[in-house]
């Protein structure tokens, strides 16, 4: 990587999505394009960020399988945001695939929470439970250990049923 992708890649890390910008706005390469991406998702374009990340995954080469599926997979996290349940699951599914078989831990598990998330929007709550059983939090950055508890927590609060005779009201 050059030094600007890094330190673009740095800057969004640190949450300056505007300081990544400012260091690959005007390159077209395939890294720039998806760091543009994450960043424009970032700031709220989910749009124009998706557009950006499907042209950096074409523009990647066919060597470059991990780079494309986790533009795949920030993707997924975009239409999870902004409520496109419509998106293609099998996508993520095989960003995901291709994640584990190449040994990105941090983003395949990244993907099953995704997995998860979209299977508790959806009510499949037996689902999300077992998607979230594959995965061991504690071997994972510590976000993915608050984003493993919203999940159980969201399970937990959608299985609680209320008495026939509850009072309601206030």
């Amino acid at each position: 990587m050059d030094s600007l992708i890094t330190a673009a890649a740095h800057a969004l890390a640190q949450g300056d999505p505007l300081g990544a910008l400012k260091r690959v706005a005007l390159r077209n390469d395939a890294p720039a394009l998806a760091l543009r991406g994450t960043a424009m998702a970032q700031l709220g374009d989910f749009d124009r960020a998706r557009i950006l990340l499907r042209s950096a995954a074409r523009a990647f080469g066919p060597s470059e399988a991990v780079a494309r599926a986790r533009c795949v997979l920030a993707e997924a996290e975009i239409a999870l945001v902004s409520r496109d349940l419509g998106w293609p699951t099998k996508a993520l599914d095989a960003a995901r695939e291709t994640l584990e078989a190449r040994g990105d831990r941090v983003n395949a598990a990244h993907a099953r929470y995704l997995e998860a998330r979209r299977q508790l929007l959806f009510g499949h709550l037996d689902k999300a439970e077992q998607t979230l059983a594959g995965l061991d939090p504690a071997n994972l950055p510590p976000a993915f250990s608050a984003m493993h508890e919203l999940i159980v927590a969201g399970v937990a609060m959608r299985r609680v049923k209320l008495p026939q005779d509850s009072p309601r009201g206030g």
